[in-house]
């Protein structure tokens, strides 16, 4: 009995040793995505010639086309572009190459909250901004962008959560993160059976999400309880 707690309390330490990593993943590649997000959605709200059907073509392939699929086309297929140009990045991490896909691909969905929440603010608000003196840029800071951050904050929750469950495919290509782990454990076999090990996992995953749920939510009630606050006043 002793020895069967010794062996779970062991397999949990061993998973957790890899959550900062998982969690570096996913706070670098939602800075990113977030950046390049942003300014798709600008691109797109404004219909930039040009960019803006190109911004479109990679929302609906970044949309439409499996993870995993885009993680090998960037770890496999970028080495090889660039080499055609004289450029070599062989020797570069893996991890590199996962934060880079997560954060193309988080930034289509991104792109599409931001620019959903843009749109449900109104224009009337703009407007409302202009009529007082407002400069573009300061509409957005005062009044646009508070107002659909707020409105955006759900969706961006779930997003994350979907890009927290994302980063399991880093494993894939060499990343020894949660799954990577998990991986190294099942192959010296501890001891305890392949459902053991995934139920540790899950439980680890899960307590993750559920913590990001309640930060979301916190900071959900404060922006919502401060926009109030600036309303009333």
């Amino acid at each position: 009995m002793d020895s069967s707690i010794h062996q779970w309390g062991d397999l949990f330490l061993q998973v957790l040793a890899r959550l900062p990593l998982t969690i570096f993943m996913l706070i670098a590649s939602l800075i990113i995505g977030l950046v390049l997000g942003t300014l798709i959605a600008i691109i797109r709200i404004k219909k930039v010639p040009v960019l803006h059907q190109l911004m479109t073509v990679f929302i609906s392939f970044s949309r439409c086309t499996p993870l995993l699929v885009q993680l090998f086309l960037i770890y496999f297929g970028l080495p090889q572009l660039l080499a055609a140009f004289g450029i070599y990045i062989n020797d570069v991490t893996p991890l590199i190459f996962a934060i880079a896909t997560f954060a193309l691909h988080i930034s289509a969905y991104l792109a599409e909250v931001i620019r959903s929440a843009y749109l449900a603010v109104g224009e009337n608000q703009l407007e409302a901004c202009y009529s007082v003196g407002m400069t573009y840029p300061q509409a957005l800071r005062r009044v646009i962008l508070p107002q659909a951050f707020v409105l955006a904050l759900p969706n961006m929750g779930n997003t994350i959560i979907e890009l927290l469950k994302d980063t399991t495919l880093a494993f894939t290509i060499g990343v020894v993160d949660i799954m990577g782990q998990v991986r190294l454990i099942i192959g010296n076999n501890y001891g305890l059976g392949m459902f053991q090990v995934y139920v540790v996992i899950s439980i680890v995953y899960w307590g993750t999400c559920a913590m990001i749920e309640v930060l979301i939510h916190q900071i959900e009630k404060r922006f919502k309880k401060g926009h109030v606050n600036v309303a009333k006043s």
